[in-house]
C-alpha cells in the first residue's frame, strides 16, 4: 500500500502543479526535501542515537531491559504473542513506550528503533512486516503522552488563559486513538490480502537469519552475566533514588520543603506539576542511573557504551534512502497545493457533519509532516484565538496522534521492511479515531 501511496503523491504532485503553474516550486521543494531528509533529520539523528543506543546496551547487559519486560509480561505477551518473554524486544518497546508516554520524543525514537531492529531478529519473512511489528507501530502512530507540551506552548505563547486545558482531552483522545489501533492491528492481521506466505526457504534458514540477526544485536553469545548486586552497591542505588526523589519534590512541591517554585512551574496544577517534573527528570535519571546500575553489577560500560552507539551509527544512516523517499514525496505534494486542493474538496462534507473546517487543513497535513502541521496549528491559534474551540481541538489533535508516514519510514527503513503489510492502515485508522475522539471530546468539554 506505501507504494501506491508513495507514487500517488509524487503523480498528484506533478499533476496538480502543472495545472496550478507551480512546477517550478514542486521542483525546487523535491531537492529541498532531499536535502532536509539527509542533512536536518537523519545526520542529527545519529549522534542522538548512538547515545541511547548506548545507554540501551548498558540497560540490557546489566539485566534492565528483562526486568522490565517482567514487570509487564501480562500485557506485553498478548500484545506481542510471537514474542518470547525474555526477549529484549520486550524491554526495548516498554522502554519506548514509556518515554513516548512521558513526551521524551529524542528518547522514544532511539529506543523505538532499537526494538524494532529487536523484533526483526525475530522476522522469518525478512523485508515483510511481522505481526508484531504492525502492532507495535500502531502503538506508536497513537501518540500516547501524558502531556502534549508542543501544543500547550503554542497555546501559552499565544496568551492562552488556560493553555493546559487540553491536558485531559489529549489523554482520552490519545487513550482511543491506542486502542483502535492496536485493535485494528489485530484484526488487519487475519485478512487474506495482509497474510504473511510460508518461508519458502529450507528447513531451519528462518531460524539461523533469527539467530544472526540476534547476534548482531546483542553481541557474542558468550557475553559474561552481570554480578549480583552487593549491600554496599544497593546502598548506592538507594542514595541515588533517594537523591531524585529530593528533586521532584522540589520541582513539584517546593513548599514541603521551604524551596522556591521554579520559574516554569508558576501558577500549575498539581497534576501538571507532577508529570512536568518527570519529564523534566527522566532523561538524567536514565542517563545517569543506567551506567551507575551497569557498573555496580560489573558490567564494563564504556566498552559496551561504544558497542551501542555504533549500532546507533549504522542505524541513522540505514533509514537515509527511506527518509529521502517519503520526505520529497511529502514535500513536493504540499507545495504543489495538494493540501490545500483536498480541503476545498471536503470542506462542504466536513461541515455537513460538524466537523470545524477550519481545522480541516491541519487534520490532512498530521500524517504526513510533524512541521507542517506544527506550523498550521500555530497559524490556526493566532487566527481563531488560543481559547478558541476550534484552537483547542487543533491542540488535542497535535497531542494524540502522529505522523505516521514519517514514522513509518523511519522505523521500518531502520530494518530494511518493504512490505508494510497493515502496519498503515492500522496508523491511519488510530489516526482518524484520535482526531475524531478529538473534536467529540473537546464539544463536550469546552462547548
Amino acid at each position: 500500500m506505501l507504494n501506491y501511496i508513495w507514487l500517488g503523491l509524487i503523480l498528484l504532485a506533478v499533476i496538480i502543479g502543472g495545472c496550478n503553474h507551480q512546477l517550478k516550486e514542486v521542483t525546487d521543494k523535491a531537492f529541498e526535501m532531499a536535502e532536509f531528509a539527509v542533512m536536518k533529520t537523519a545526520l542529527p539523528l545519529v549522534g542522538i542515537m548512538a547515545l541511547w543506543l548506548g545507554i540501551m546496551r548498558l540497560a540490557e547487559r546489566a539485566g534492565l531491559v528483562a526486568m522490565f519486560a517482567r514487570a509487564l509480561r501480562p500485557l506485553l505477551r498478548w500484545l506481542f504473542p510471537d514474542v518470547p518473554p525474555e526477549h529484549p524486544a520486550m524491554g526495548s518497546m516498554v522502554l519506548n513506550i514509556a518515554a513516548g508516554i512521558l513526551g521524551l520524543g529524542n528518547a522514544a525514537t532511539p529506543l523505538g528503533l532499537r526494538a524494532m531492529k529487536d523484533l526483526e531478529s525475530l522476522n522469518p519473512h525478512p523485508g515483510t512486516a511481522t505481526n508484531s511489528m504492525c502492532t507495535f507501530l500502531a502503538i506508536n502512530t497513537s501518540s500516547i503522552q501524558l502531556i502534549p507540551a508542543t501544543a500547550i506552548a503554542i497555546l501559552a505563547a499565544n496568551g492562552s488563559t488556560n493553555p493546559t486545558a487540553i491536558v485531559g482531552t489529549s489523554i482520552i483522545a490519545t487513550t482511543c486513538a491506542a486502542i483502535s489501533g492496536v485493535t485494528a492491528a489485530k484484526l488487519l492481521q487475519h485478512l487474506p490480502v495482509f497474510r504473511t506466505a510460508t518461508p519458502a526457504t529450507p528447513n531451519g534458514a528462518s531460524n539461523l537469519h533469527a539467530q544472526s540477526a540476534a547476534a548482531e544485536i546483542s553481541g557474542p553469545l558468550s557475553v559474561e552475566p552481570p554480578h549480583a548486586l552487593k549491600w554496599c552497591g544497593k546502598l548506592v542505588l538507594l542514595i541515588f533514588f533517594a537523591f531524585f526523589c529530593y528533586l521532584f519534590i522540589r520541582l513539584a512541591f517546593p513548599a514541603l520543603i521551604g524551596a522556591q517554585p521554579q520559574p516554569d512551574f508558576l501558577g500549575q496544577k498539581a497534576f501538571i506539576r507532577i508529570v512536568n517534573a518527570v519529564s523534566q527528570l527522566s532523561i538524567p535519571f536514565l542517563l545517569a542511573g543506567f551506567p551507575l546500575y551497569a557498573n555496580l553489577r560489573r558490567v564494563r560500560i564504556y566498552e559496551e557504551f561504544v558497542e551501542g552507539a555504533k549500532e546507533g551509527f549504522e542505524v541513522a544512516l540505514k533509514i537515509i534512502p527511506y527518509l529521502v523517499a517519503i520526505l520529497v514525496a511529502i514535500g513536493m505534494f504540499r507545495a504543489a497545493g495538494g493540501i490545500d486542493l483536498l480541503s476545498r474538496a471536503l470542506h462542504p462534507i466536513m461541515q455537513a457533519v460538524g466537523f470545524p473546517p477550519d481545522l480541516l487543513p491541519m487534520v490532512l497535513m498530521r500524517p504526513l509532516s510533524g512541521s507542517g502541521t506544527l506550523g498550521m496549528f500555530a497559524e490556526l491559534v493566532k487566527q481563531c484565538g488560543p481559547d478558541s474551540l476550534v484552537s483547542r481541538m487543533g491542540g488535542t489533535v497535535y497531542g494524540s496522534t502522529e505522523t505516521t508516514l514519517y514514522v513509518l519510514a523511519v522505523y521500518f527503513g531502520a530494518v530494511g521492511i518493504k512490505r508494510t503489510r497493515h502496519a498503515l492502515l492500522a496508523g491511519i485508522t488510530a489516526d482518524t479515531v484520535g482526531v475524531i475522539a478529538s473534536v467529540i471530546v473537546c464539544r463536550a468539554v469546552f462547548g
